[in-house]
C-alpha cells in the first residue's frame, strides 16, 4: 500500500504496512459455522442514528489557540457548536502514556468525555493499548509493557481498561460504546498479539490477540455492563467476515463491529468512491448476515479542500442512501472533523492535526457542507 500522508494518522487503508508485514495476502476464509455473537447485556434501546465525531485532538488544538465559529462567524466551543449542527455522540481515543503533552491519556480523556456528557452527548471510548496511534501498520506495545509476557499483557490490558473507565465513572460519565483496540486487522500489542508476518500466520497470534481482546472486553463489562463493546478494523470496502470468524473461533468477544471507511482515497484503494461505498454497504450486510450484531462506522472521512467538498457531499449522500435503511447499522463517527486550514501556525502545517487533510471544517472554522450532509 502507499503510505498515508502522516505516520500519526489513526488509520491505514490497506494491508499491514511495516517491515515485518508488507505484501501479506488476505487469509483465506473458511466455511466453519459460527454462532452469532452478542454480549450478555446490550443496551435495551439502540442509540440510533449515531451522528458522531472523533474529537480526540480537541484539547491539543484548544491549547494551540484554534477557534471554531458558527454560521454567523461567532466563536463557539467546538462540542457545543457541533451539537447545534446535529452531532449526537463523541468518540475519544485513549493512549497509555503518550510521550508529548499527555494528550489522550486518562486525565485528558476524562476532561473531554465529561464535557461531552455535560452537553448530553453520547460517548465512545477507543482504547488503542499503545502510547501513540495504533492502526494496521503499527500496533506498538506501550513502553512500560514492552517486556511483558502474554499473561502480564492480559493483566495490563485489564488494569488499564479498568483504571480509565473507573475514572470516567467517578466523574459521572457512562460510555455507551467501548472499543477494544484500534483498527486491529493485524492484531494488537505487537509482537505478542501480532497475527501474521510475511511467512503467514504467527504461532499463537490469533490465540494471543483473542485473549487480549477478551481481557479488555471483560474489564469493560465489569465497570459498564450495559455498554456495547466493539472490535474495530479498517477497510469497510473489503470482505471482513474471515477476520471476525477467526477472532470468534479463538475465543474473542465483541458485541458490535466497528469499521473505518475513507471512500475518496482512490490512490490507496485503487477504487473510485462509488465502488467503495457499494462494497462497504455489501460487506456490512455480509457481516450482519453471519454475526447478527450491530455495525458502526467508527471512522469515516472525506477530502476537505474547498474544490473537493462538492464531491464529498455526493460521497456522503450516496453512502447514507446505502446504509441508513439498514436497521442493524447504527451510524457514523466522522474522524476529527474539527481540523481545518487557514488558522494554524506554520509549524503545525506539517504535523499532527495541522496536516490532516480530511477535517470537515471550512478555512474560516465552520462545519463544511459534507459534515452537514452526514448529520442532517
Amino acid at each position: 500500500m502507499k503510505k498515508v500522508l502522516l505516520t500519526l494518522m489513526a488509520f491505514a487503508f490497506l494491508a499491514c504496512n511495516n517491515p515485518q508485514t508488507e505484501d501479506i495476502p488476505t487469509p483465506a476464509s473458511d466455511t466453519t459455522e459460527v454462532t452469532p455473537v452478542g454480549g450478555d447485556t446490550l443496551p435495551s434501546t439502540p442509540l440510533l442514528p449515531i451522528r458522531g465525531a472523533d474529537l480526540s485532538w480537541l484539547t491539543e488544538q484548544e491549547q494551540m489557540g484554534v477557534v471554531f465559529h458558527d454560521s454567523l462567524g461567532q466563536a463557539q466551543e467546538c462540542m457545543a457548536l457541533l451539537k447545534d449542527y446535529g452531532m449526537t455522540a463523541v468518540r475519544l481515543r485513549v493512549w497509555v502514556n503518550h510521550p508529548t503533552g499527555g494528550w489522550c491519556n486518562k486525565e485528558d480523556v476524562v476532561i473531554k468525555a465529561k464535557r461531552a456528557a455535560d452537553l448530553g452527548l453520547h460517548v465512545m471510548i477507543d482504547f488503542h493499548y499503545s502510547d501513540d496511534f495504533a492502526d494496521p501498520s503499527k500496533q506498538v506495545t506501550p513502553a512500560a509493557w514492552a517486556s511483558y509476557s502474554i499473561d502480564e499483557l492480559k493483566s495490563a490490558v485489564a488494569t488499564h481498561t479498568t483504571d480509565v473507565l473507573t475514572a470516567l465513572q467517578q466523574e459521572g460519565v457512562t460510555p455507551d460504546w467501548i472499543q477494544i483496540g484500534n483498527e486491529t486487522r493485524c492484531g494488537m500489542l505487537w509482537p505478542t498479539g501480532q497475527l501474521w508476518d510475511k511467512s503467514g500466520d504467527l504461532p499463537n497470534g490469533w490465540k494471543n490477540y483473542a485473549a487480549l481482546t477478551t481481557a479488555g472486553y471483560d474489564a469493560a463489562k465489569a465497570i459498564f455492563p450495559e455498554a456495547t463493546v466493539i472490535v474495530h478494523i479498517d477497510n469497510a470496502y473489503e470482505n471482513n467476515n474471515w477476520f471476525f470468524r477467526k477472532l470468534k473461533q479463538n475465543g474473542g468477544k465483541f458485541d458490535a463491529i466497528g469499521l473505518s471507511h475513507y471512500p475518496m482515497m482512490k490512490e490507496w484503494s485503487k477504487k473510485d468512491w462509488q465502488e467503495m461505498n457499494k462494497l462497504a454497504a455489501n460487506n456490512i450486510k455480509l457481516l450482519y448476515g453471519e454475526f447478527n450484531c450491530p455495525i458502526i462506522m467508527a471512522e469515516v472521512g472525506t477530502l476537505a479542500a474547498s474544490n473537493q467538498v462538492p464531491t464529498a457531499v455526493k460521497v456522503i449522500a450516496d453512502l447514507r442512501s446505502r446504509l441508513d435503511t439498514l436497521d442493524y447499522f447504527q451510524g457514523y463517527f466522522y474522524w476529527e472533523p474539527q481540523c481545518y486550514g487557514g488558522w494554524k501556525p506554520a509549524e503545525y502545517k506539517t504535523k499532527g492535526w495541522g496536516a490532516y487533510n480530511m477535517g470537515a471544517f471550512t478555512s474560516s472554522g465552520t462545519p463544511n457542507a459534507a459534515l452537514i450532509e452526514l448529520w442532517k
